[in-house]
Order: C-alpha cells, then sequence, then structure tokens
C-alpha cells in the first residue's frame, strides 16, 4: 500500500492505538493464564480483566456487574435481543420486539431469524427523509405483550443520531425493556447509565482504536437474559467462553482514552465532515445529495447519495487514486444491491446504488479532505461519461 493512502472509513474500523497496544502487551507474555484459574498466572489474568470491568463501567457510571464482554459487537447486538425475549418467553411475560427498518444487520437478521425461527413477533417502525425514527411510532407500536424496543443510537451508513433520550423514556414508562445498538456513537455523548433510560447498550471497541474482536454489553442489573451461547458459565452466566483477557483490557484503555479526549476529538472531527459536505455539494450541486440528519449525525461521517452512478465503481475509483472510503455499512461493501437504508428513507432507484460514506479520524487533515474534494467530482464525472459510451456497464 502507498504510505500517502488516506483512510477515511474509520466507520467501519480504527486503527489502534499505541497506549492501547501497549496496554494489552502485558496479558500476551507475562499474565497469560486462564482467567478462570485459581493459580497465580489465573487470577493476574483475572485481575487484568476485572480492572479492564471496572473502567468501563466507571466511564458508563454502571456497576461492574452490569458489563459483559463478548466477541464482537455484533455478538454484543445478539445477545441482547435473543437474551432478553428468550428470558421474557421463559418468564410468560411477552413474545414482541420493536425495532426500526434501518437497524444494522445484526439487528434487523436476529429479529427477522426470532420471528421467523422461534415464533416471536416483531414490529419494525419506519424512519422519515432523514433515517429517524419517530418516537410516537414506537409509542403507538407498544402492546401489552411487548418485551424489548431496540433503536440504534446511531445510523452505521448515513450517521443519523436517533432520539434514543426520548424513545427510551417511552419504554421505560410502558414498562419495556430499551436496548441500544451505540457502537457508531461511542463517542457521541458522555454515557451516563444510571440517568440514560438503557436498560442494554452494545459497544465494539474497533469503533474507538482498540482491537477487533470484542464487544462490550450493558446489562441493567435487573434485566434477565438467556444466554445462547453455553458451556462454563463465564460473565456471570451471560457468555461462556474463556475471555479475552488482553482485547478486554484493550478495550477498556480506548475507551478510557476516547473519554478523556471527547470534546477535541468531536471538534476535529465536525470541522473536517463539514469541509467535505459543503466541498462536495459545491462542486456537484445535481448530481450529489448529503443523507442522513444535516444537524442530529455522529460528528465524524459525512455521507451522500450520486445519482445514476454505482457506488462500488466510486469507490474503486477513489481506492486507485489513495483514498479509502466506504459505500456504507462495511458488512456490504461489494453488494450489488440498492443500500437498503437509501431506500428506506425514500430516494428513488437513480440515486439508491450510488452511496458514499466517508468517515473521518484522528489522524485525517484538512489537506486530505480538500484533495477528497477535489478528486470525487472528476471521478463521478468520468464515470458518468463511461456509462453514456457503455450502457448498463455500471448498472
Amino acid at each position: 500500500m502507498r504510505t500517502n493512502h488516506i483512510y477515511l472509513d474509520h466507520a467501519a474500523s480504527t486503527p489502534v492505538r499505541e497506549e492501547v497496544i501497549e496496554a494489552m502487551k502485558p496479558y500476551w507474555t507475562d499474565f497469560y493464564g486462564n482467567p478462570s484459574s485459581v493459580h497465580t498466572f489465573g487470577r493476574k489474568a483475572n485481575r487484568g480483566l476485572e480492572q479492564a470491568r471496572e473502567t468501563i463501567a466507571g466511564i458508563l457510571n454502571a456497576s461492574v456487574e452490569e458489563i459483559v464482554f463478548t466477541g464482537c459487537g455484533s455478538e454484543s447486538d445478539n445477545l441482547a435481543l435473543r437474551g432478553t425475549m428468550m428470558a421474557a418467553r421463559a418468564a410468560g411475560k411477552g413474545n414482541h420486539l420493536i425495532t426500526c427498518s434501518i437497524e444494522h444487520k445484526a439487528i434487523l437478521e436476529t429479529a427477522r431469524q426470532l420471528r421467523d425461527s422461534y415464533g416471536f413477533d416483531i414490529t419494525i417502525v419506519p424512519v422519515d427523509r432523514y433515517g429517524r425514527v419517530d418516537p410516537d411510532d414506537v409509542r403507538a407500536a407498544i402492546r401489552s405483550d411487548s418485551v424489548l424496543v431496540s433503536i440504534m443510537a446511531a445510523n452505521n451508513e448515513i450517521g443519523t443520531l436517533q432520539p434514543i433520550f426520548e424513545i427510551g423514556k417511552i419504554a421505560k414508562d410502558n414498562g419495556v425493556l430499551f436496548h441500544t445498538d451505540a457502537i457508531q456513537a461511542a463517542a457521541t455523548y458522555k454515557w451516563d447509565m444510571a440517568e440514560m433510560p438503557i436498560d442494554l447498550l452494545s459497544l465494539a471497541a474497533h469503533k474507538f482504536y482498540g482491537p477487533k474482536g470484542i464487544g462490550i454489553l450493558y446489562v441493567r442489573q435487573e434485566v434477565e437474559i438467556v444466554s445462547p451461547l453455553t458451556g462454563g458459565g463465564q460473565e456471570d452466566g451471560r457468555r461462556s467462553g474463556t475471555e479475552n483477557v488482553p482485547y478486554a483490557v484493550g478495550a477498556a484503555e480506548a475507551f478510557r482514552l476516547v473519554a478523556a479526549g471527547r470534546e477535541d476529538d468531536l471538534t476535529h472531527y465536525r470541522n473536517l465532515r463539514d469541509r467535505v459536505i459543503s466541498g462536495l455539494m459545491a462542486a456537484l450541486p445535481d448530481d450529489c445529495q448529503p443523507t442522513g440528519h444535516p444537524t442530529e449525525r455522529v460528528d465524524h461521517t459525512a455521507s451522500f447519495a450520486f445519482r445514476n452512478v454505482s457506488g462500488n465503481d466510486l469507490l474503486m475509483h477513489l481506492d486507485a487514486n489513495g483514498i479509502s472510503a466506504s459505500s456504507g455499512s462495511a458488512c456490504l461493501t461489494g453488494d450489488p444491491k440498492p443500500s437498503q437504508v437509501l431506500e428506506a428513507i425514500g430516494l428513488e432507484k437513480e440515486w439508491t446504488r450510488g452511496g458514499l460514506r466517508i468517515s473521518v479520524g484522528r489522524q485525517n487533515s484538512v489537506d486530505q479532505i480538500d484533495l477528497v474534494v477535489k478528486t470525487v467530482p472528476d471521478i463521478v464525472h468520468n464515470l458518468r461519461q463511461m456509462s453514456s459510451i457503455y450502457p448498463g456497464a455500471h448498472s
């Protein structure tokens, strides 16, 4: 890879910070015991694990017993949905789950499997043209047998922030649990679980400069969940399997650093985000439109739709020009189908294949953003010219 390649896909994954790597190292080389073992090596590993739990709990203003380590953000989402729905069914407390049309696939596919394979009822509420859920739609969807509302804090493709405080209060007032997939919004809020109306919250360390392969699920103490992963009963019986101590330590250190530097980082992100939005809209006023809410959005993400342009073609040409970005969810890159999110917000077909997500990070600069603003219009014009010469080549 060229050394000057510009990485603008931080919503997909982030580089691991040097401080995080240093924090993890001893748990590979010195404190490598199984944290469930009673001998010295095991106790030292367990202490690292529990210190990581304490750090994360402190940042969230939660109890250590409420922090569950998982293998990734998708597993945290799965555990939140499956765990609560199965526990409610076992207790005879309900059978109904509410979510929205632009959730990450870890939520939507889990919800659909709960419906199709296990007989649960689900309601999928719509979003408006900005990708926002109307809290009144959630209120209207709640039934006497509703168990859980799961609405993401921020959309992974267009960056829209959801009104999770209002939705959480509606759920609480109706005796329904509320889960939010906060994987894209870890740095957006000062999370306070003692005050927020959130019963379950999913995080993934690799979105905030920590390692891949570790997820976090906050579970309020009184919430009952049935673990779909059985075995040795680790994580207080909620997620069996030997804990990944180095990655838990890394996740805690990354989360600590994100919390400590939040305001400076967000100011930097907003400056770059707003610069790329204004630049591309000025350069392509008729063939490009920003997607997502204009103000209620994550600070590090700008997203666009381009008329009659293949998002995959755009990404390949950007990469050839030394710029790495995304067409939306990293889980869907390379998928030739129209974007589910762009369809859900009501864009016409000519716009739904041309998504572009630019997500900035700590190492990005104004000069890099200016290069993107210069490069993207040239690529779009070239792709459109090629389409006119070879109709259907980029359909």
